[in-house]
C-alpha cells in the first residue's frame, strides 16, 4: 500500500488564508492508520468502530452517533445521526461508498447548519488511498 505524504496532504486540505486546525489533523492521521491497518472494503460501522477505538488510544474525545433534532417551521419532524463529534466541535461523517458526490457534501452541510458547527470531515474508507476519500466541509 501507497503511504500518504500527510504533511503533503494536509497543504491542500487547508485553504490558503485559513487557519491550520489541530483537531482535524488529529483526526485524519487517525483515520489513515485505521485505513492502512484495514484497508478498503469493510462497512461503515467497522470503520466508526475502528476509528473510535483509534481516538480512545490517542486520547481524543468523541461521541458517537449523536443526535440533533431537526424542525421544520417550528415543528419538530425528527432527529438526525452524525456518526461522531470530535471534542464536541468538529463533525465527522463516515462513508464505506464507491466515490462521493456532492449529496454527501450536502448531508455534512445540513448537519453543520443543524448543529452551529463550522467545519465537518467527509471521510470515504472504500479507497486505494485514504487521502483520496477525505473532503473538508466548511460553513460560514
Amino acid at each position: 500500500m501507497e503511504e500518504t505524504n500527510f504533511y503533503e496532504f494536509r497543504e491542500r486540505l487547508i485553504p490558503k488564508g485559513e487557519q491550520h486546525d489541530p483537531l482535524t489533523e488529529k483526526v485524519i492521521g487517525a483515520a489513515i492508520e485505521v485505513h492502512s491497518r484495514l484497508g478498503a472494503g469493510l462497512t461503515e460501522s467497522m470503520y466508526e468502530l475502528a476509528l473510535c477505538r483509534e481516538f480512545e488510544l490517542r486520547g481524543i474525545a468523541f461521541a458517537r452517533q449523536v443526535p440533533v433534532p431537526v424542525e421544520y417551521k417550528g415543528v419538530p419532524i425528527g432527529d438526525i445521526r452524525i456518526d461522531l463529534l470530535v471534542e464536541g466541535k468538529l463533525i465527522v461523517e463516515l462513508k464505506a461508498c464507491e466515490v462521493l458526490n456532492d449529496v454527501h457534501r450536502c448531508q455534512c452541510i445540513t448537519y453543520l447548519k443543524a448543529t452551529g458547527h463550522r467545519v465537518a470531515l467527509l471521510i470515504n474508507f472504500n479507497v486505494a488511498l485514504l487521502k483520496d476519500g477525505i473532503r473538508r466541509v466548511v460553513v460560514s
